[in-house]
């Protein structure tokens, strides 16, 4: 098995293998240090050594053995050292083989994600904590993701654990009247990390493929377990969609290429059928949901052959739905845009105005660069120049920076 092979079976059993530890004894900081420790020991042997008979258990042994170290160097925890060997079923060391899945490994990284979903927790941390436990990433490999020190990603993802522990949160599912609630926090982590991927907020690279491939394999877990979810269904449909543009998004030295000037027959067209047909299934069948709102107008723009083909007309449908159930200034700009294209740019403009007020947008760069657009399109080049440098000045993206600037200078 190759090393890109190993790290894959790793990422699939990391949350399997911490819902063991901590259902079996409790302490989730505790068990997640024993688990990373697990997951570096068998990155460490395996490519070297070939894989154990039973993956999973050997990290459950691993792991347990490091757990119980841990204990064994806390004078204060002797008796939970004992009790830390004595609770484990034998049996259970001898686990299913890989890619087989039964008892309650599936349930436990449900459990565990909306654990690390906390809602004590800041999103910041959520995404942290998810990455880590769930998605099996070093600290290392997410600080490296977010361009932070791996010094303080290491104690937010400390603090985070410290946090759960503070909460008292219990390894189990949240009740009946919570789980809506939780699974919502869920998937906005899920879509964080997938839109820290495809858009960096920051540093010299558009997109951080490492970070959209994480969120759509954990969306894909997390329809496998509640594949009757519309939600789940929709937000994995959005991933796919958007996702199909990625190679098509950057030229050859990285720069941004705007949806209006790319490339279609660089979209991943398989990634677009997918999306499309899981969309078009759950609308069907599914309570609606902002998610499937927002596939189903990326799925518009997916299956226009040209950027003269797009029915801008059913796009800005959609987004009035979305913005009459689900408001949201970052939906608001978006339909500023459809309006736009529907019934001119004074009319996006005219709706972008109402976002002016709005402190959670108001000195964000997308409504300087939105305007900016929007003024250009009406042949108001003066301000539109202005808006091109206030938006190149507050984006932290350093080829959308160059993007704006070159608007701006444009004649």
């Amino acid at each position: 098995m190759t090393g890109a092979r190993i790290e894959d079976l790793l990422r699939d059993l990391a949350p399997q293998v911490l819902g063991v530890l901590v259902r079996r004894h409790g302490g989730f900081a505790e068990c997640e240090d024993a688990v990373q420790e697990a997951l570096l020991a068998a990155a460490t042997q395996w490519p070297g050594q070939g894989l154990p008979d039973h993956p999973r258990a050997w990290l459950v042994t691993v792991a347990t053995r490091r757990l119980t170290d841990q204990l064994r160097s806390d004078t204060a925890r002797r008796r939970r050292e004992e009790s830390a060997y004595a609770a484990t079923p034998a049996d259970e060391l001898f686990a299913p083989a890989p890619g087989e899945r039964t008892g309650p490994a599936a349930d436990d990284t449900l459990i565990l994600l909306l654990l690390c979903c906390h809602p004590a927790l800041t999103a910041p941390s959520q995404v942290a904590l998810t990455l880590r436990a769930v998605g099996g990433l070093s600290t290392a490999e997410i600080a490296h993701a977010f361009l932070v020190p791996q010094a303080s990603m290491a104690q937010r993802i400390s603090r985070a654990k410290q946090r759960i522990r503070a909460t008292g949160a219990v390894f189990a599912a949240p009740p009946p009247g919570e789980l809506p609630e939780r699974m919502s926090a869920v998937l906005h982590v899920l879509y964080l990390i997938f839109n820290e991927g495809y858009t960096a907020s920051s540093g010299p690279c558009l997109q951080r493929t490492e970070l959209t491939a994480e969120a759509i394999r954990l969306a894909r877990e997390l329809r496998r377990l509640r594949p009757g979810d519309g939600e789940v269904a929709g937000l994995l449909a959005l991933m796919l969609l958007t996702d199909a543009r990625r190679a098509a998004r950057t030229g050859p030295d990285g720069e941004l290429v705007p949806l209006a000037d790319q490339d279609r027959s660089r979209w991943q067209t398989m990634a677009i059928a997918e999306g499309v047909e899981l969309i078009t299934d759950t609308l069907r069948r599914a309570e609606l949901g902002p998610y499937q709102l927002q596939a189903a107008i990326a799925a518009v723009h997916a299956e226009a052959a040209t950027t003269a083909d797009t029915d801008w007309r059913q796009i800005l449908s959609l987004y009035r739905v979305l913005s009459r159930l689900f408001p949201n200034p970052m939906v608001t700009l978006n339909q500023a845009v459809a309006e736009a294209m529907v019934h001119g740019p004074r009319a996006g403009l005219a709706l972008l105005g109402t976002l002016d007020a709005d402190e959670r947008l108001a000195r964000h760069h997308r409504l300087y660069a939105v305007r900016a657009h929007l003024l250009e399109l009406a042949g108001d080049r003066d301000a539109a120049r202005e808006q091109y440098r206030r938006a190149a000045r507050a984006t932290t993206s350093v080829p959308e920076q160059r993007y704006l600037e070159s608007r701006a200078v444009r004649r």
